[in-house]
């Protein structure tokens, strides 16, 4: 009703910019991201129904990977922003979506060879977490979704060489999820050992 829609990301070299994000009642929509040379730029949020803003879509870089969709925002909090593809193939990890209260979206990773985590999504008034980091062929661990009432969740780890980083925790009602584990370079077990804690 009264929120704006995001602005649609420019276009490199032919590729397609990132859709701008629909207006909520009040809320704004998410700007598209830049589309780099090879991938399109990621689409951003819907605004929420109340003052909640859509995240912003990442910007590609240019390396074949597209940037990450925006989160999409619920009533008051904030969708996470999608995550940047700033040179490698993997995609940017999608940011997550606000929460039904004042809880914010966690933000995707970054991407490098392997695709950036996820963002944990919100609930009420917890923080999803942040997305980890690809730093090569690894995937980043996606975050945890926040909690019932005031935890947040735990930020996922980075992905390094092959192996991928764990998964972020789910926070309780009100206590906090732990950070996932970062793959390790030479120990490929150790980010699914970190993900299987939770």
């Amino acid at each position: 009703m009264f929120g704006n829609g995001g602005r649609g990301g420019d276009g490199v070299a032919g590729q397609a910019g990132g859709r701008g994000g629909s207006a909520g009642l009040l809320g704004f929509g998410g700007a598209g991201g830049v589309g780099g040379a090879g991938a399109n730029g990621g689409a951003g949020g819907t605004g929420g129904l109340f003052f909640g803003n859509g995240g912003a879509g990442g910007n590609s870089g240019g390396g074949g990977g597209a940037g990450g969709l925006g989160g999409s925002a619920l009533l008051f909090g904030h969708g996470g922003a999608g995550g940047i593809s700033p040179n490698g193939m993997g995609a940017g990890g999608a940011g997550g979506n606000g929460g039904v209260l004042y809880g914010n979206g966690g933000g995707g990773g970054s991407s490098f060879l392997g695709g950036g985590g996820n963002g944990g999504r919100a609930f009420l008034l917890g923080d999803g977490g942040t997305g980890g980091d690809a730093l090569s062929a690894g995937t980043g661990g996606a975050g945890g979704s926040g909690g019932f009432f005031v935890g947040n969740g735990g930020a996922g780890g980075n992905g390094f060489s092959n192996a991928s980083g764990g998964l972020g925790g789910q926070a309780g009602l009100i206590g906090n999820g732990g950070n996932g584990g970062n793959g390790g370079h030479s120990h490929p077990a150790t980010a699914a050992t970190a993900a299987t804690r939770y």
